[in-house]
């Protein structure tokens, strides 16, 4: 299994992971031509955030998007780690703990980034199990939003 960072190649099976996430997260469906936008936007500027991308056999069976948050606390760079989608059959097999390990050597070799971190709903326990045992803590605050 190869994880690299996406490439524009990468944008229809980005886009089909993000409106499969919404499905069967929320059970929403997303217009499609706003998120192409969207996971466009991304491709095109890695000032908003970055896509990493899992490849098996050449065909890509999960991804992440990483975007930033700048704290003066640390005075560096935090990872949050947004969008996350393995497809059905690969999932149990270790897809997201490469792509987690791929964005955590980042941070662990460049200076000016100083962690990661991720939301889950509260009621994905099996997400919560998989990213405790992967190191992650649920730290002490809680999620608050606003959406127009």
């Amino acid at each position: 299994m190869l994880v690299r960072k996406a490439k524009s190649e990468d944008l229809n099976s980005i886009l089909k992971f993000q409106l499969a996430m919404a499905r069967e997260t929320e059970g929403i469906d997303l217009e499609q031509s706003t998120v192409e936008k969207g996971v466009a936007a991304v491709l095109k500027d890695s000032t908003k955030g970055n896509y990493y991308v899992a490849e098996k056999n050449g065909k890509v069976i999960g991804s992440l998007l990483t975007t930033f948050e700048w704290s003066d606390w640390r005075n560096g760079t935090v990872l949050w780690i947004q969008s996350v989608y393995v497809v059905p059959e690969f999932r149990r097999k270790g897809v997201y703990s490469k792509l987690y390990g791929h964005v955590k050597n980042l941070v662990l070799e460049n200076d000016d980034l100083k962690g990661i971190r991720l939301y889950a709903d509260k009621s994905n326990e099996g997400a919560h199990k998989v990213y405790q045992k992967l190191g992650m803590t649920p730290d002490h605050y809680v999620t608050f939003e606003w959406l127009k």
